[in-house]
Order: structure tokens, then sequence, then C-alpha cells
């Protein structure tokens, strides 16, 4: 019997957003804020430099970064 995961896509919708709600949480704690919207662009800046220098593409909470960044940059 071969290996197979149903909705496999579940799990990982999971973890996306897990790590997305991670990321968002940890950010506002830092600068102390309520919203996404409440960034300033330089705390973004920052946000963003941490991403591009400290982790990788193959990091777990990359995605949350992009969402986030993402998020602000719509606003």
């Amino acid at each position: 019997m071969a290996f197979e995961w149903p909705r496999i896509h579940k799990w990982e919708d999971n973890l996306y957003n897990t790590a997305t709600e991670w990321v968002e949480e940890y950010v506002l704690e830092h600068y102390n804020v309520e919203a996404i919207e409440d960034l300033t662009e330089e705390q973004i800046a920052e946000v963003q430099k941490f991403w591009d220098e400290e982790l990788n593409e193959y990091s777990p909470l990359s995605a949350g970064f992009s969402n986030l960044i993402n998020w602000w940059e719509s606003q």
C-alpha cells in the first residue's frame, strides 16, 4: 500500500496561518502597537531587513513575514 496523506493542503494551510499569526503577534508586541497598519515605514523596513538577512527561503516563518509586509504595503 502506497503512503498517502489525504487533504494535506489543509495541514499546510494550518502551518502557513500559524506562522503568520506568530510573526504578527511578535512584531506587534516588539513595536508595542495594536495593529499592522500602526507600524511605521521605518519599522517595516527593519522587519524586512531581518527577514532578508536572518531567514532563508526555507524558514517556516518566512511566509509569515511575507504576509505581514505585503499586508502593510497594501494599506
